[in-house]
């Protein structure tokens, strides 16, 4: 077995202009991963912390990252250089290495400085892409892999758990934020002054976290979900006796009209979230309350939401202030960045151990459902039926490479 390469982790990183840049080789004993700046101005996240860099390194891995890819979740090329990255001025030098992760899904531009026979691990957002974008996919033979689809080896959707809790735990502080701007209310309770009352929806993991953080100041609780069984999950995690509420009409309006702050965390498995707050409930809601639909990235679940952006976050509509930005981990880049790392980084040292991608997919059948084009081939029966692609199912071509 041939020794992997000694490296010198204190060695400088080459910060000068690229004159002519190359697509990456392979690095002896390992491969290459790119991390690309985020087109996107509200996505502050980025895959793989400088830590996390370190330990690929030291592992023969090669990782390139575009200069000031980790500004917006505030870590700086210094300390990516020290790590034993190399920082890149080129796009395209960052794009031609074998592996390349990306938060938000890459455009048809930068898919075309991508090499043959890549792989990308990246957001898919299907409803946003268009035919040319898996075109390119399809052209350039590139593996695609959406982590938001990617199970663990026990079944999680492991990436979508972890911005879920993120995202409950800030949908509380948001709240508490605006209510302090719009009533001059402490989100919460203080010994004498009754607490302020929460309606939550959903009963996945953002309204867990969502609860936790509530509960921890102090609030009255409500939880509200179309399934019994969600609410004896979350009731059992939590480990109180709280509020729980299959949603009807006459105990969710009644809970809306004396709520001071309503968190949207309902999410649908398939397809848009349904819609449980109408507009006539909205209106029924005391003045200055807060509404914060996390459930807006899948269209919503309340009807008088409308995408926002965290430049203007929020508008009032029936007195009732809206907050309806999707993507809300992106708010804490920092934080969000540190979890998304601790995800990717064993899955690359096995994907290292495994000796590259394909094995990887071939070897663990808990990572198929993530992948959605390979060599040539869309393996997403959803996609290839919307955009009328040839589908081919990735366990006939993985059983044709055995």
């Amino acid at each position: 077995m041939a020794q992997k390469p000694e490296l010198n982790i204190g060695t400088t990183a080459v910060l000068e202009t690229q004159p002519s840049p190359k697509a990456v080789g392979k690095s002896k004993g390992g491969f290459t991963i790119g991390l690309p700046c985020e087109s996107s101005k509200t996505e502050k996240r980025i895959a793989l912390t400088p830590d996390s860099v370190s330990v690929l390194v030291r592992n023969g891995i090669q990782v390139l990252v575009e200069k000031g890819a980790g500004i917006p979740a505030n870590f700086e090329d210094e300390a990516y250089a020290k790590a034993g990255a190399e920082i890149s001025f080129s796009k395209e030098q960052v794009y031609g290495c074998e592996i390349v992760i990306k938060v938000d899904p890459p455009s048809v531009d930068e898919i075309a400085f991508m090499q043959p026979e890549t792989a990308l691990l990246s957001a898919l957002q299907f409803s946003k892409q268009s035919k040319e974008y898996f075109k390119a996919l399809v052209d350039k033979r590139i593996t695609a892999i959406a982590y938001e689809h990617m199970e663990d080896t026990a079944g999680n959707l492991s990436i979508i758990r972890a911005m879920s809790e993120i995202a409950g735990s800030s949908a509380v502080l948001l709240a508490s934020e605006y209510l302090a701007k719009e009533k001059g209310m402490l989100l919460g309770g203080i010994a004498g002054v009754p607490p302020t009352s929460v309606v939550i929806l959903g009963a996945g993991t953002v309204a867990e976290f969502a609860a936790r953080a509530a509960l921890g100041l102090g609030a009255d609780i409500k939880i509200f979900d179309l399934y019994l069984y969600r609410l004896q999950r979350l009731r059992y995690a939590l480990g109180q006796h709280i509020f729980t509420s299959i949603i009807d009409s006459q105990n969710l309006g009644k809970a809306l009209a004396d709520a001071d702050v309503v968190i949207g965390a309902i999410r649908s498995e398939k397809g848009m979230t349904p819609l449980v707050v109408t507009e006539d409930m909205v209106e029924k809601m005391k003045k200055g309350s807060v509404i914060v639909d996390v459930a807006i990235d899948q269209g919503g679940c309340v009807e008088t939401s409308s995408l926002t952006t965290h430049q203007v976050p929020v508008f009032t509509k029936h007195g009732v202030t809206h907050y309806a930005v999707p993507n809300i981990a992106s708010r804490v880049g920092h934080t969000a960045s540190c979890s998304l790392s601790n995800i990717f980084t064993p899955l690359l040292m096995q994907v290292q151990n495994l000796g590259g991608m394909d094995e990887m997919i071939l070897s663990n059948h808990w990572f198929l459902k993530g992948v959605y084009a390979f060599k040539g081939n869309v393996t997403h029966q959803n996609i290839a039926k919307k955009f009328n692609l040839r589908h081919r199912d990735l366990r006939l071509l993985l059983a044709a490479r055995i």
